[in-house]
């Protein structure tokens, strides 16, 4: 297994100018949802800094954003040959701030979507989708915002995310979604003074 290589604001390695990927910017983004959380930061700065964060190229970019909080570590790539890394699932990204953005009726899902929503909201409709796969996934983040997911009778809902001064309303199963061949949709993320709703309904 390939060791993790932290990067540390203070003294930069030499992996600091490596290309960041999504999942860094996800990973430092999670810094800033925190420190807002604590009150260390203002809901304005939270906002400049996330701009900041997803427009980061580079670890060296990132750094500095995050690093006069707690939990400011943002982990790089293993070096050379020490084993290769896990690809990353293919997916998409939403991003609200200040704004809204939805999909519903006929769409076609990636099999990985990240949402960010910041004072903002976000609504997918998964009844009349094209699902690429049995079973997707969605990385939902909240912040004084809200994620709105409207499923169909026979999809199963997984939920792991978390909240923080925030709420998490998940739908219970029915008849059709506790089959075995049952579609899945697992959902991740944080909220942290906003929400995330998954309602089911019957197609229209």
């Amino acid at each position: 297994m390939a060791e993790n290589i932290w990067m540390d604001p203070e003294g930069f390695n030499t992996n600091s100018r490596l290309r960041a990927s999504d999942a860094d910017r996800d990973r430092a983004a999670s810094v800033l949802n925190e420190a807002l959380a604590q009150g260390r930061l203002t809901a304005e700065e939270h906002s400049d800094r996330l701009d900041a964060i997803y427009a980061a190229k580079t670890h060296a970019d990132i750094v500095p954003v995050i690093d006069d909080l707690p939990g400011r570590s943002v982990p790089a790539a293993a070096p050379a040959g020490a084993g290769s890394p896990t690809p990353a699932a293919p997916g998409s990204r939403m991003t609200a701030i200040f704004g809204g953005i939805s999909r519903k009726g006929r769409w076609h899902p990636e099999p990985a979507t990240r949402i960010l929503a910041v004072f903002g909201g976000a609504e997918l409709d998964f009844r009349e989708a094209d699902l690429p796969a049995r079973e997707i996934a969605v990385n939902a983040v909240a912040v004084f915002g809200g994620v709105s997911i409207t499923v169909p009778p026979e999809m199963r809902v997984v939920d792991t995310g978390s909240a923080v001064m925030g709420g998490r309303e998940i739908t219970g199963e029915s008849a059709e979604s506790t089959a075995p061949d049952a579609p899945v949709l697992r959902i991740t993320g944080t909220c942290v003074f906003g929400g995330v709703e998954v309602k089911r309904k019957p197609r229209q």
